[in-house]
């Protein structure tokens, strides 16, 4: 079953490594994978999706929130989110197709960022399925080369992080 995990984490070297080797030490296979600042620079936001049997999806979030580096770990599988992709496509078609091609890349909310005589390259942004099925309908058309970014999830419950403040280290005044 597919779990969607966001995690908040601090903006470090290793961080990512430590993240990603829990997963695999368990045999979960990683099916996206996006990472980037907050508006904080020292603080990352992640967001993985994961291939995770249902009965382990709670022990997922509680080995992640174990880890270093890791400030929180939530499950956004079944939570209220807005969880969105972006496809690049690259659509090569013959000239009686591009129209075609147009209102069609219209009605799934894509743009045309480039044109040329062979075609098109064209971004779409949306949950996953549809993403999908607009490569599907574009493959009708032509040839098409599809970069995908991964998933970016965030929370529609706000939920305040809960961090402990820093434990006070004992000065020597010699």
């Amino acid at each position: 079953m597919i779990q969607v995990i966001s995690l908040l984490l601090e903006n470090k070297p290793g961080a990512l490594m430590r993240v990603t080797g829990l997963l695999s030490q368990r045999g979960y296979n990683i099916e996206s994978l996006s990472v980037g600042r907050t508006l904080d620079p020292q603080i990352s936001r992640m967001t993985i999706v994961v291939d995770v049997d249902s009965l382990q999806r709670a022990q997922v979030i509680k080995q992640m929130n174990k880890l270093i580096n890791v400030l929180q770990a939530t499950d956004l599988t079944e939570s209220p989110a807005v969880i969105r992709e972006l496809v690049l496509l690259r659509i090569r078609t013959t000239q009686e197709n591009r129209t075609a091609v147009l209102k069609e890349a219209e009605i799934f909310g894509g743009r045309v960022v480039d044109s040329s005589t062979e075609g098109y390259a064209i971004e779409v942004t949306g949950d996953p399925e549809k993403l999908g099925e607009f490569v599907d309908v574009m493959s009708a058309y032509g040839e098409v080369d599809v970069i995908r970014s991964g998933s970016v999830a965030i929370a529609l419950e706000s939920k305040k992080l809960k961090l402990q403040p820093p434990i006070p280290t004992k000065t020597l005044v010699g």
